[in-house]
Formats: structure tokens, sequence, C-alpha cells
């Protein structure tokens, strides 16, 4: 054997040994480098969800510790409206303990809801039975009967038409009745009384005083002439005769004035008084007396004067003595309706 042959051959064994390997090492070093290039790209993405996880954890505590203050403020809300709910009980359990209260009551009124409206009825009767037997107040009355009416009308029971009739034919009466305005009368009569005190005396008239004419040729008077005209003058002011239309006019101390007027102002009442109580005669006779003192004592020239005593005779001469009619049919229906009740009720 040639050595350089196997020089030779020796070589080419290890180019083609080389040539076996060197695609499996490509592939080895491929393989090497993707998998490093995976575990690098790997690495980022657990880095990235370590961190997201981290975030994502620090969310959830953050949300747990804002749900521990919600269910805390539940806890509390709800602890607030247990104590709402159990005073809302209470107030519950009274209401219906009154309402059971009060529909007892409306059951005991509606047992004697029958009475209660004949007493009304009862009472209305009495008070305008009243009214027109101590006061004549027609009006009164008729507003009495018209309620009682009225009432009766609410309960409409067959037996109360024979009442209800007996109490219209009353208020129809005391419809045509002819009816004295007491109360305009005694408004008139305190208006007078008020005006007394302003009312002048005739002692108290005074002539209105006359200026002095002037002397002929005065303005060429000498001052001497002019000082005695003067001094004159003065002198004729302290005696005045004076010619009155009414020569018994007597003259009146103040204190003696002042009872005057009082015991005018007590006329008037005294009028009012007999007016209300439907004293025919003393209403006459005190308005007589005062028209008497007024045209003897006062200035009848004066337009005050002059209306009081015009007021006064009109009062006068109104008639005040009115019969009153009575509602005895009324109550002798209502007697009788509350006797058959009595008999039925044993």
């Amino acid at each position: 054997m040639v050595p350089g042959d196997t020089a030779s051959g020796g070589g080419s064994g290890r180019e083609s040994a080389w040539r076996r390997i060197g695609p499996a090492a490509w592939i080895a070093a491929f393989a090497a480098a993707l998998f490093a290039w995976q575990w690098y790209d790997t690495r980022g993405e657990v880095n990235a969800l370590r961190q997201e996880l981290a975030r994502k954890l620090a969310d959830a505590d953050t949300q747990g510790k804002e749900s521990r203050i919600v269910a805390e403020q539940a806890r509390e809300a709800v602890a607030d409206a247990q104590v709402k709910l159990g005073v809302l009980e209470s107030r519950l359990a009274e209401s219906q303990n009154q309402q059971i209260a009060l529909e007892a009551l409306y059951q005991e009124l509606s047992r004697n809801r029958d009475e209660w409206a004949y007493a009304e009825v009862e009472q209305s009767l009495f008070i305008a039975s009243q009214q027109l037997s101590l006061a004549g107040n027609v009006k009164g009355a008729l507003i009495a009967l018209q309620a009682a009416d009225a009432r009766l009308q609410r309960m409409n029971r067959p037996q109360l038409t024979a009442l209800r009739k007996a109490i219209n034919r009353d208020i129809e009466r005391l419809k045509a009745a002819p009816h004295v305005d007491a109360v305009a009368i005694s408004a008139r009569l305190d208006n007078l009384a008020a005006q007394v005190d302003k009312l002048p005396l005739a002692m108290e008239v005074r002539p209105q005083a006359e200026a002095p004419a002037p002397a002929p040729g005065a303005e060429q008077a000498s001052a001497w002439a002019r000082f005695w005209r003067d001094a004159w003058a003065e002198f004729k002011q302290l005696v005045r005769v004076q010619s009155m239309d009414k020569p018994e006019v007597p003259l009146l101390a103040p204190e003696q004035a002042y009872f005057l007027r009082e015991n005018l102002k007590l006329r008037l009442i005294g009028a009012r008084l007999a007016l209300l109580s439907r004293d025919t005669s003393s209403y006459k006779a005190d308005l007589r007396a005062a028209r008497d003192w007024l045209a003897r004592y006062y200035d009848a020239r004066n337009n005050s004067v002059a209306y009081a005593a015009g007021t006064l005779r009109n009062l006068h001469d109104a008639e005040v003595s009115v019969q009153t009619p009575d509602i005895a049919a009324t109550l002798e229906a209502m007697r009788g309706l509350r006797l058959a009740r009595e008999r039925g009720a044993r």
C-alpha cells in the first residue's frame, strides 16, 4: 500500500464524515436557537402574565376592601331598617288598636244615632220657643225651626211626617207674621245715647258779636276821639242785653248740666231695654221723656238737636208691640212622638 494513498484515503473519510454530520449540526443548532427563542418569548409572556396577575390581584384586593365597606354599610342600613321597622310595627299596632276603639265607638254611636237626632230636633224646637216667648225674635225662631226640619228630612222616617207638617205650618205662620226690627231700633237708640254729650244746651247759645259800624268821618277824627270811641266799645261789651226766643229756658249749673246729659242717656238705655223686653208702655214713656228734655233744655235750632228730636219722634211713633205667634202645635207633635217612642221601647 502506498502511504500517500492512505493519507488521501483518510482525508476523504473525514470529509465524508463531516458531510454526514453537517446537516444534523445545522438542525441541532436551529432547534437550539428555536428553543432559545421560544424560551425567551415564553419568559416574556410569563413576566407579562405575572404582572397582569399581580395587577388583577391588586384590583381584586381593592374591590375586596370596597366590598367589605359596602357590606358594612349594608349591615348598618339593615340595622337601621330593622329599628325603623320595629317603630313602624309598634305604630301599626297602636293604629290598629285605635281603629278597633273607633269602630267600637262608631257602633255605639250608630246604635244611639236616632236618640242623638231626636235630641237635636227637640233642642232646636226648644230654642225656637224660647226665642219667641222671651225675646220675640221671629228670625231666630225661623232659623231653629228650619234646622229641625232639615234634620228630620235627613232622617227620612215615615213616623216623622206629622211632626214635619206641624213644623212647616209654624214656619209659614212665622214668615207671615209682622216683623219688628228690634236690632235696628236698638242701634239707633245707642247712636243717640252716644251723641248726647255733643248736643248743645239752649243756655250755652251765644249770639254772634256784631262789628261796630264806623262813625262817619272816623278817618278824620282825632286820636283823642278815637280813644274815647274804643273805650266806649269795650265798656259796652261788659253788659249785654239779649232777646231770647224761649224766655223760660232754665239756667243750669255745670254739675246740673252733667246730670241732665246722664239722665237723658239713662232714658235712652231704658227705652232700649224696654224694647228688648217688649214693654211697650215703658218704651214709649222713656222716649217721650227724652224728647221733652231735648225740646226744653237743648238748642232746637242746632241741626244735631233737630235730627235727634226727629229720630226720637219716629221711634216713639213706630209700632213695636207686635203679637208674635207661638209653636205650640209643633211642641205638642214632638211630645206625642216622644211618648210613642217610649211606649215602643217598652
